[in-house]
C-alpha cells in the first residue's frame, strides 16, 4: 500500500520487519511473546513442533499475484471486466443523484419512506438528507450513497442465489453454513487486504470488500425463510401439481418476505458500517472524512462526517423495518393513494422536486446554507481533555483510569492466559462448551483453539482474549444494570432509545476518537471504545428479555409477597435466561469486533497483526491474523450461546 494508507500517520508507528527476519505468519508483537520462553509440552507456550508456518505458501501467493496483476488473463479478462462494471455502476448511480439535485434526492427519500411506513417516517426522512447538507455533507453523502446502493443491490443478489441454494439443498446448506460463519466472523480488515492485492486500491476494492461482508446476512435469513415455509402449505401446492419453479415463485418465497426484508436490513446495515472501514482503502464519501479526522484526531471532523452516516442508517434502517411490519397487514391511507397510483405520485412530485432545483440552479447544497460544528465540538472536546485527562480529585483522570485498568486488569489477564498451560486452556474451553452446549459443541470450540496454536499466534490470540475477556465483563456489568432499570421503567426506556439508536448506528471508527483523546493510546482504549460499541445491544437484548417475562409468574410472586430484587433474582432473570445468554454472545462478537479495530491506536496482539499486514501489503501476516480471530470467535460464540438441544433440555 501507499505510505499514506500506512496506519504510521495514525497513533502508533507500524515499523517494516528486517529483511534478515522473515515474519512467520505472526507480527513483531508474537515474536516478543515467543523470544520470552521457548515452547514446552507442559507450559504455557504453544510447542513450537505443533505450528505450521504458513508465510511460504501465501508469500508466494502475494508475489504471484502483484507479479501477473497486469498480464494474466484472470485478471485482464475477469477481474478487469467486474472492476470496470463496479466504477461504472457507481459513477452512473452518482450522477444520477446529482442530476436530481439535493431537492431531487430529498423528495425521493421523504417519499419512499412515505410509502413505506407513512408520513412520521417521511418527514424523518426528509429532516435527516437536510441535516447532512447543513453540515457541509452533501457532496461525500451521496457518494457514499452511491457506492452503498451498488455494494447492496450486489449483496443481495449474491445472497439471494446463495440462500435460495442453501434453503433448497440440504446438502448446500451443510456446506453454506460454516462458509458463512468464517465470513461473518472474520474481521473487516481481513478483508481488505486480498482485495487491494487483487482489484488495487480505489471504488472496485471497496464495494467488492463490501459485498463479501454484506452478503452473509441476505443469505442466512433467505435459507432460514425458505426452510422455514409452512409444512401444510407446501403439501397442498405440491397436491395441486405445481412444479418446482412454482413452488419457489407462488410459495415459497411470499412465505418468507419477512425473512428476506429482514435479510435486506441487516444488509444494508452491514453495507453501511463497511463503507466506513473501506476508506481505508480509497472508497471516499463520508467513510474518507471520518478515517481522516481519525488520522488527525480531529473529533469535530469525525462527528460531522459522523452524523450522517448515523441519519442515513436509521432512515434506511426505519424504512427496510417498517416495509416488513406492512407485509400481509390491511392497507391504509385513501384508496387512491393505494399501490401503484401512489409510487406514480411518489415519481411525479420526485421529478418536480428535480426540476424546480435544477431551475433554480440548486443540484449541490448551496455553501453559504451550511453550519460548520468541528470548531464547537473541539473546543468542548479541548475542556474535557484539559479538565478530565488528569488533575481530578480523587481518581485522578482519565488517563489515570487507563493506566489502572492495564496494570490491574489487561495485564494480570495477559500473564494468567499466557502463563496457563496451553493445554489446560483447551481443557477449560473444553468444559465451559459442554456446560452450555453438547460434546460437539466442546469439540468445536477445542479445534477451533487447537488451531490457532498451529497457526503460530497463541500468544498474540491469549492477548487479545485478555482484552475481549475484560471489556465484555465490564459491558456486562453496566450493560445489566442499565437494562434492569429500563425493564422496571418505561420513562427510562423511551429515553434511551434514540441514546441506543445513535450509538448503535456511529461507524466504529468515531469510537476510537474520543477515547484516545481521553485515554491516551493502547489497550484500554481500545477496551474503552469496544464497551461503547457493545452496549446498546446489550441494553436492548436484556431489557427486551425481562420485559419479556411470563405476567402470570411475575403476577403470582407479587402475590406471595416477593420484594422487586426477589422477582428479579428468582423470576426475571431465570425465565430470561437465553436472551441473558443472547445478550452475552451479541457483547462478545462486537467487542472483538472492535477490540481488532483497535490495532489502530496501540491495542497490540492480533489486531496489530491484521493492521501491520494491511498496512505493508502482507498477506501472510493479515490472513493468519484473520484465521486467528475467526477461529477466536468461533470459540468465544460457542462457550456464550446454547444449542438447541440445550435449550430444550432445561425447558
Amino acid at each position: 500500500l501507499p505510505p499514506a494508507l500506512a496506519p504510521s500517520g495514525l497513533f502508533f508507528s507500524v515499523p517494516a520487519p528486517p529483511p534478515s527476519s522473515p515474519r512467520t505468519g505472526s507480527s513483531a508483537a508474537s515474536d516478543v511473546y515467543r523470544s520470552q520462553a521457548p515452547g514446552r509440552w507442559g507450559g504455557g507456550i504453544w510447542p513450537a513442533a505443533l505450528t505450521a508456518d504458513l508465510s511460504g505458501p501465501l508469500g508466494d501467493v502475494t508475489d504471484w499475484i502483484v507479479s501477473n496483476r497486469d498480464s494474466h488473463p484472470l485478471f485482464l479478462y475477469f477481474f478487469g471486466h467486474i472492476s470496470n462494471a463496479v466504477v461504472l455502476s457507481v459513477r452512473g448511480v452518482y450522477l444520477v443523484l446529482l442530476a436530481l439535485g439535493w431537492a431531487g434526492v430529498t423528495v425521493l427519500a421523504a417519499a419512499v419512506a412515505w410509502r413505506a411506513a407513512g408520513i412520521r417516517l417521511a418527514l424523518t426522512a426528509a429532516v435527516s438528507f437536510l441535516v447532512c447538507g447543513l453540515l457541509g455533507m452533501w457532496v461525500p453523502t451521496m457518494q457514499t450513497l452511491a457506492l452503498m446502493t451498488v455494494a447492496v443491490l450486489a449483496s443481495v443478489v449474491l445472497g439471494l442465489l446463495l440462500g435460495l441454494a442453501a434453503g433448497l439443498s440440504d446438502r448446500v446448506f451443510r456446506v453454506l453454513r460454516p462458509v458463512l460463519d468464517t465470513m461473518q466472523v472474520l474481521p473487516a480488515f481481513a478483508y481488505l487486504l486480498p482485495v487491494v492485492l487483487v482489484f488495487g486500491i480505489g471504488v472496485p476494492g471497496a464495494v467488492l470488500a463490501t459485498v463479501v461482508y454484506a452478503a452473509p446476512p441476505m443469505a442466512r435469513l433467505t435459507a432460514l425463510g425458505l426452510r422455514g415455509a409452512d409444512a401444510g402449505v407446501m403439501e397442498a401446492v405440491t397436491s395441486l401439481g405445481a412444479t418446482g419453479r412454482q413452488r419457489l415463485l407462488s410459495a415459497r418465497l411470499p412465505l418468507a418476505r419477512k425473512e428476506l426484508l429482514l435479510g435486506l436490513n441487516q444488509t444494508i446495515m452491514m453495507a453501511l458500517s463497511m463503507a466506513v472501514i473501506a476508506s481505508v482503502i480509497g472508497a471516499g464519501g463520508l467513510g474518507d472524512r471520518v478515517y481522516q479526522a481519525l488520522s488527525s484526531v480531529d473529533v469535530g471532523a469525525a462527528l460531522a462526517a459522523g452524523i450522517p452516516i448515523v441519519l442515513l442508517a436509521v432512515v434506511l434502517d426505519r424504512t427496510t423495518e417498517a416495509a416488513g411490519r406492512r407485509i400481509g397487514a390491511e392497507p391504509t391511507g385513501p384508496a387512491l393513494l393505494r399501490g401503484w397510483r401512489g409510487w406514480t405520485l411518489a415519481a411525479a412530485v420526485t421529478a418536480a422536486a428535480a426540476v424546480a432545483g435544477r431551475v433554480a440552479g440548486g443540484q449541490v447544497w448551496p455553501d453559504d446554507l451550511t453550519v460548520a460544528i468541528a470548531g464547537p465540538v473541539n473546543t468542548a472536546k479541548d475542556w474535557m481533555v484539559d479538565h478530565l485527562y488528569t488533575g481530578v480529585p480523587v481518581v485522578g483522570g482519565t488517563a489515570d483510569l487507563a493506566s489502572h485498568f492495564t496494570s490491574g486488569v489487561l495485564n494480570p489477564l495477559r500473564g494468567g492466559l499466557t502463563g496457563l498451560p496451553w493445554w489446560s486452556v483447551l481443557l477449560i474451553v473444553a468444559a465451559l462448551a459442554w456446560t452450555i452446549g453438547t460434546w460437539r459443541t466442546a469439540a468445536t470450540a477445542v479445534l477451533a483453539m487447537a488451531a490457532i496454536g498451529v497457526l503460530g499466534v497463541w500468544e498474540p490470540s491469549m492477548d487479545t482474549l485478555s482484552q475481549v475477556i475484560a471489556a465484555v465483563a465490564v459491558t456486562l456489568v453496566i450493560g445489566f444494570g442499565v437494562a434492569v432499570g429500563a425493564a422496571r421503567s418505561e420513562r427510562l426506556e423511551r429515553l434511551l432509545r434514540p441514546v441506543l439508536d445513535v450509538f448503535q448506528t456511529m461507524p466504529q471508527f468515531v469510537y476510537l476518537i474520543p477515547v484516545v483523546a481521553l485515554f491516551g493510546v493502547g489497550r484500554a482504549p481500545a477496551a474503552a471504545a469496544a464497551v461503547v460499541y457493545a452496549l446498546p445491544a446489550v441494553i436492548r437484548i436484556t431489557t427486551q428479555g425481562l420485559r419479556g417475562v411470563d405476567p402470570a409468574a411475575m403476577e403470582c410472586a407479587r402475590s406471595l409477597g416477593a420484594t422487586p430484587g426477589q422477582q428479579l433474582r428468582q423470576v426475571q432473570i431465570p425465565l430470561a435466561r437465553p436472551s441473558l445468554l443472547l445478550a452475552v454472545n451479541q457483547a462478545v462478537v462486537l467487542v472483538l469486533a472492535v477490540v481488532i479495530i483497535g490495532g489502530l491506536v496501540g491495542s497490540g496482539a492480533l489486531g496489530y497483526d491484521v493492521v501491520f499486514g494491511l498496512a505493508q501489503g502482507d498477506l501472510a501476516t493479515g490472513l493468519v491474523a484473520g484465521a486467528a480471530i475467526v477461529c477466536l470467535g468461533l470459540m468465544l460464540d460457542r462457550v456464550t450461546q446454547p444449542t438447541t438441544r440445550r435449550q430444550r433440555q432445561e425447558s
